[in-house]
């Protein structure tokens, strides 16, 4: 006697399966957005986003993944049902009162804006990620020249940041309808299955697949040249800087001071400092020629011999400190070409400094816990150490001497009191920030050896 409510209960379920797919599809959506709100800051899910781990990175690669497919299939089923179903739809969602007769129902809201506020949503989402490669890129690591393992990486390309500011601006309403819930539908996805025992299973479905050997070659072929563009690029921010020093030194700025400071006319001395410099070393000169002479080392001397030597190692001396005097005046000159040179190749190479960045990220982060903690405790030692002021005193007085400057005590003094704080006050909030986020066992380690 139940049979005809039974056959009325499967025509509404298929005639609902349109809205049901919609329904999964917005909910995949939600929630592939509510993981950017909570991880990424509101961007796209990639590591230019957030800085975390391989692990991490994985982890939320293989969840977007999992919601796209699932936003694509049930949007398929969508477009399917709805091509086959043909009955009136009204304009109002009718929602069945509890406790009424079946046919008792009341409209809501308006369907037609419901469903179209669902499909932006959707069409948003998988027109974000339309142009991104697959998640699970691979990168080959070589030991002991027979292993080979493969690691999954983490950087994805996505669209233009205007893009997606854009689709945030005109559709804030909608998408911040349901923030509320989306930390709930994040957490009811979970699998049924372990992800070890999925992961497994992946990875024979890999080995036995027949383009597995080609797909490794072409991963590592990828990465070897990721690899080498980087370190190309890094030989490039060193060498290029330096021949534009050298260079302009030699061959443009070289003359021009050259002709300008005529060797008559010119000062001896920039500075103060480098004068007494001069009659320091024109005093020892003296009391170590009448010392040696007094010893018997030296031949006896008159006092005319003595000044003529005198006045002999005051000429030389006059001559190699003009010479310092014109060589700091092209130091300065040349270093700010070779700087604008520095800052012309960051500008003009955006894309090798992304590739650099994240090289040194993998390099960095892919590091163990204590050769993370001793690189750490390395470098604050070295410029935020107990010892650090005596390296920076030295490093200041070069460069001013470099540059022929004064080395102005009072300034080195204010300098080692106040950078290497600041400098250490970095290091602590980026451990905070950052590496306990990315890998806690790395700053529990830093404590410890610190200790």
């Amino acid at each position: 006697m139940q049979t005809p409510g039974f056959f009325r209960n499967i025509q509404q379920w298929f005639l609902r399966t349109p809205e049901r797919a919609l329904n999964q599809a917005y909910e995949a959506a939600q929630t592939i957005e509510a993981i950017e709100r909570d991880y990424f800051g509101g961007n796209p899910i990639s590591s230019r986003y957030g800085n975390y781990g391989n692990s991490a990175m994985t982890y939320f690669e293989g969840e977007l993944k999992k919601y796209l497919n699932l936003m694509r299939v049930r949007m398929a089923e969508f477009r399917a049902s709805r091509s086959v179903i043909r009955g009136s739809e009204p304009r109002m969602t009718e929602v069945q009162l509890p406790g009424t007769r079946d046919d008792l129902t009341v409209n809501v809201v308006d369907r037609q804006a419901l469903v179209l506020r669902k499909l932006r949503l959707v069409d948003e989402v998988l027109a974000r990620y339309a142009t991104q490669e697959a998640p699970s890129q691979r990168v080959i690591t070589l030991t002991d020249g027979a292993k080979v393992a493969i690691e999954p990486t983490s950087p994805t390309r996505v669209l233009r940041a205007k893009a997606d500011q854009a689709r945030r601006g005109q559709n804030g309403g909608a998408v911040n309808g349901n923030d509320d819930n989306r930390p709930d539908a994040l957490s009811d996805r979970a699998n049924v299955l372990p992800r070890s025992i999925l992961r497994t299973v992946d990875r024979i479905r890999k080995d036995l697949d027949p383009n597995a050997e080609e797909e490794v070659v072409k991963s590592f072929r990828k990465s070897k040249s990721k690899t080498t563009a980087a370190i190309r690029f890094l030989l490039l921010l060193i060498i290029v800087p330096l021949l534009t020093q050298q260079f302009t030194k030699a061959f443009l700025v070289g003359p021009i001071v050259e002709r300008v400071r005529v060797d008559d006319q010119a000062d001896v001395f920039l500075n103060l400092e480098m004068e007494e410099e001069a009659l320091h070393e024109l005093q020892q000169f003296e009391e170590r020629l009448r010392f040696e002479v007094l010893i018997g080392k030296a031949p006896p001397l008159s006092e005319l011999s003595i000044e003529q030597q005198v006045r002999a190692k005051a000429t030389d001396i006059e001559d190699e400190y003009r010479d310092r005097s014109t060589n700091a005046v092209k130091n300065v000159f040349a270093d700010i070409l070779a700087a604008g040179a520095f800052a012309l190749v960051l500008v003009t190479r955006k894309q090798d400094v992304a590739n650099l960045k994240s090289f040194m990220d993998e390099i960095v982060y892919g590091l163990s816990d204590s050769a993370k903690a001793f690189i750490i405790i390395l470098f604050t030692d070295i410029f935020v150490g107990f010892h650090s002021p005596h390296g920076w005193e030295i490093l200041l007085e070069g460069l001013s001497r470099h540059l022929g400057f004064p080395a102005n005590r009072d300034f080195i003094f204010l300098f080692i009191a106040t950078f290497p704080v600041i400098l250490d006050t970095v290091f602590k909030y980026w451990i905070f920030r950052y590496l306990n986020r990315i890998s806690p066992s790395a700053v529990a380690t830093y404590k410890n050896m610190n200790e």
